[in-house]
């Protein structure tokens, strides 16, 4: 095995499989048997370096196990390098290419690795995967059966503006929340210090390059930038992680009451109303995260019951947040539910290659 590559026994033997990732923290896996070997980490597929090593990490990993792909699995994205490959792979060796859903395969990795082979619920949370519908999801319920996933809710999406910009400036994501408030008079006086911020302002007003996204890792970057934590991130999760630190040291609260609204979404608006008056940033940072987990453990508790499903898987970069994990993993062993993450593998998008290659299986199986 490579160095710093994992191999995996499996609960179900399949014939071989390839799966190429996604395009950030990049890994490969294949599969021989009932036995996955995931790549060590190859990373963000943004060089021509990068994409070289995947390109010649898949001719080693197939060679070093003799395995001679059946088919090969792949993110949605369209303009991720990996899943250009895949398309190359599948025409040059005739053999198909499978398409799976970014948190679909965030909750199935965390399935391959504990060999959950029953119905699970899965909640998904992070920065950024292309939906099914196109749209940038980050913030999931899903339950998965066999080859398929079923998107049973989500929280209430967030406008990013400037797009991919939002993610790096957590202060834009401060200013997404006022305006989903109704509050968006505020933001030029509130961010003063930002020269962007009356363009901003009215980029929001006249819903101008803001695309909306359900994602948890951008709810925690509006948490940062009403707070005032870490306006500008020099990589990804600083401001996340900064938010964490300040909860940690802060010491645990209790959720805020009503903090959030739970109906066909899951809306922390009212949450994100208190954070806008001028909280202390430490207390803040602990109320997001009570708040944060009371609201997940109800939404997840409540789907639990509905579909009499016990086991909930949880992915995607959120989770390594181990603050928010501890707590919502208490509130919902309360109502008898068993939260089940990767052990081995990152809960981020290094596991997104076994994930993909577990629904390939599955889906073999069903066909």
């Amino acid at each position: 095995m490579q160095s710093g590559g994992h191999s995996f026994k499996l609960a179900i033997s399949a014939p071989a499989v390839l799966a190429l990732g996604g395009g950030l923290k990049n890994t490969l896996c294949a599969v021989r048997g009932d036995t996955a070997f995931v790549s060590e980490l190859i990373g963000d597929l943004d060089s021509a370096e990068a994409c070289l090593a995947l390109e010649a990490t898949v001719d080693e990993l197939c060679e070093m196990h003799d395995i001679v792909p059946m088919v090969v699995a792949h993110d949605l994205h369209p303009d991720f390098f990996s899943t250009r490959l895949a398309a190359q792979i599948a025409e040059r060796r005739g053999i198909p290419a499978l398409g799976v859903q970014h948190h679909h395969a965030h909750i199935a990795a965390v399935c391959a690795e504990l060999d959950l082979v029953e119905p699970v619920l899965g909640l998904a949370m992070d920065g950024v995967g292309l939906g099914s519908d196109g749209q940038a999801w980050g913030g999931e319920l899903l339950r998965l059966e066999g080859a398929r996933f079923e998107r049973l809710g989500h929280l209430q999406p967030l406008r990013l503006p400037g797009g991919d910009r939002a993610a790096r400036e957590t202060w834009r994501m401060g200013a997404a929340a006022l305006d989903a408030l109704g509050r968006n008079v505020e933001i030029a006086g509130r961010f003063a210090d930002e020269p962007g911020a009356p363009a901003v302002a009215a980029m929001l007003r006249s819903d101008f390059n803001c695309p909306p996204t359900t994602s948890l890792g951008r709810l925690f970057d509006a948490a940062c930038g009403l707070l005032g934590v870490c306006p500008r991130q020099s990589f990804e999760g600083e401001a996340a992680m900064a938010l964490q630190a300040l909860a940690e040291a802060h010491g645990d609260v209790d959720a805020l009451a009503g903090g959030y609204r739970l109906a066909a979404t899951l809306d922390f608006r009212p949450l994100l109303a208190v954070l806008a008056d001028g909280l202390d940033a430490g207390y803040g940072a602990a109320l997001f995260h009570a708040t944060l987990a009371a609201g997940l453990a109800e939404w997840a508790g409540a789907a639990a019951v509905r579909d009499k499903i016990d086991q909930l898987a949880c992915g995607g970069g959120c989770f390594l947040n181990q603050l928010l994990l501890r707590q919502l993993a208490d509130r919902l062993r309360e109502r008898g539910v068993q939260v089940r993450v990767a052990r081995r593998l990152s809960p981020g998008d290094a596991g997104l290659s076994l994930g993909q290659a577990w629904v390939a299986i599955r889906h073999w199986q069903e066909n």
